[in-house]
């Protein structure tokens, strides 16, 4: 059907802007390091259903999320804009204290799906939603027609997964909980081959705690962490292979890419601290287009880019029309999917909590505030006592958790302190301090870093640390 009204429009040219819009598929994994992947270097981990998407598309170098831990980047990917404007600083957590708990995107804010529900879009969610947990704040309150899965991180409790606002499980079995979420991701797409539609399909891998399937678990020889890995790629591929058994494969752009950088067991690619770190291994994350025909394959690219660009980036290709009441940060990224282009931005920016901290450009790194680094106390046995971690009744996983002893990200380097600058192009691991050598650079970085932030609300005082803690 949707062919014979394509060849009836050229004929008679008309516009058919429904049958010309493409179907979009976001995949976000949970704390995937820029270094897990096969496609992004890593010998041990086997991807290879992402790495193929990465053959068939395009994979960014570059790609920086705008906060190191959850639901800013979340907020900044829904909205376009950076956490500081969106409202979205700290993480919501049912078990948090009062604060944590009451914390949502604001109303105000339009999210990528009322945008696209707008245009006339099916919109889907499947998977960690994390930006309001409470009734009027989930993803069925925000512009999505359909809902599933846990609200927040599966290390937070209640861990439960919804069906829409009800509550469908609880407790909730972890190593079966990616293979069902793929399975339902599947479903929605064949549902709504006819299209357009939006599928936002937020992973649950490999946040903490780790988990399997019985195909994976212990079924490999890269632990844990590669089995949760390798039930990640699978679901990649069920949701690649049902857009090629509908036959709305090339009428449909995939992004992946990934919350923050990682957390203990994961790999940042020789990049310095983790998740909850203002190092580059807490920023920079994997990002991989796919849409044949129009995304070339193979095709690399070295320009910057952040997590706010998606928003831009799928409202130009639905021709959705951007929204032109607010401030956006997000510039569209196809040019850099299909070409040899340069980046549409100059500078992008780090938070911590409420509060800028980083500001660097193609080469140039400036953490304004000291380096964020982790201090997990060690018990008595030289182990952090996770007070999250499995227990067999509330959260349901494999006790053989990673610890401190697996650092996913280079730990050494020059103490933390304020104003320091790295060359990332030659110390990519932010390993030495060269703003004495630089004083030039140092300049240019702080006047685009204050420009920035002059648009940042006034704080009393940073509130305390989204989990994890982390020190100066």
């Amino acid at each position: 059907m949707r062919f014979r009204v394509r060849f009836f429009c050229f004929l008679f040219g008309v516009t058919c802007l429904q049958a010309a819009r493409p179907n979009v598929v976001i995949i976000l994994a949970d704390d995937l390091g820029y270094g897990d992947l096969g496609c992004y270097g890593n010998p041990r981990f086997k991807t290879p259903r992402i790495d193929r998407m990465a053959a068939e598309g395009a994979r960014l170098t570059q790609f920086n999320c705008p906060a190191p831990f959850c639901a800013p980047t979340r907020a900044s990917l829904m909205t376009g804009r950076q956490p500081f404007r969106c409202g979205m600083t700290q993480n919501p957590a049912p078990d948090g204290g009062s604060e944590a708990d009451a914390l949502f995107l604001p109303k105000s804010e339009l999210t990528l799906a009322q945008v696209l529900k707008s245009a006339g879009y099916v919109t889907g969610m499947v998977g960690k939603w994390h930006l309001g947990h409470k009734p009027g704040t989930l993803p069925t309150d925000r512009g999505f027609d359909e809902y599933f899965g846990i609200p927040y991180s599966n290390d937070m409790r209640p861990v439960q997964v919804l069906e829409g606002a009800q509550v469908a499980e609880y407790p909730v079995v972890q190593a079966t909980l990616t293979t069902r979420y793929a399975r339902r991701a599947a479903d929605f797409i064949r549902r709504q081959k006819d299209g357009p539609f939006f599928l936002y399909f937020a992973e649950a891998m490999p946040h903490k705690p780790l988990a399997a399937s019985e195909k994976h678990y212990k079924q490999g020889a890269a632990g844990l962490y590669g089995d949760a890995l390798a039930d990640l790629d699978d679901s990649v591929g069920a949701v690649l292979d049902a857009l090629k058994e509908t036959g709305v494969d090339e009428q449909t752009l995939v992004l992946f890419t990934s919350d923050n950088g990682a957390w203990f067991g994961g790999s940042c690619g020789g990049l310095r601290g983790m998740k909850g770190t203002s190092y580059e291994g807490g920023y920079r994350v994997p990002m991989i287009a796919r849409w044949p025909g129009r995304i070339p394959a193979g095709h690399v690219s070295d320009g910057l880019a952040t997590m706010m660009d998606i928003f831009a980036t799928v409202l130009k290709a639905a021709d959705a029309g951007m929204p032109d009441d607010r401030v956006l940060d997000g510039r569209d990224l196809m040019p850099l999917f299909t070409r040899d282009a340069g980046s549409p931005h100059e500078f992008i920016f780090g938070h911590q909590g409420p509060r800028l901290a980083t500001v660097r450009d193609a080469r140039w790194k400036l953490h304004v505030l000291p380096p964020r680094m982790m201090a997990l106390k060690p018990g008595a046995d030289g182990r952090w006592q996770d007070p999250r971690a499995p227990d067999g009744v509330t959260i349901l996983a494999p006790f053989e958790q990673y610890n401190l002893d697996a650092p996913p990200g280079l730990t050494t380097g020059v103490e933390p302190k304020a104003m320091q600058l790295f060359d990332l192009q030659n110390d990519p691991g932010e390993q030495k301090d060269v703003a004495a050598e630089h004083p030039g650079e140092v300049k240019r970085l702080k006047a685009a870093f204050d420009a920035m932030n002059r648009q940042v609300p006034e704080v009393a005082e940073v509130r305390r640390a989204p989990y994890p803690k982390v020190v100066k």
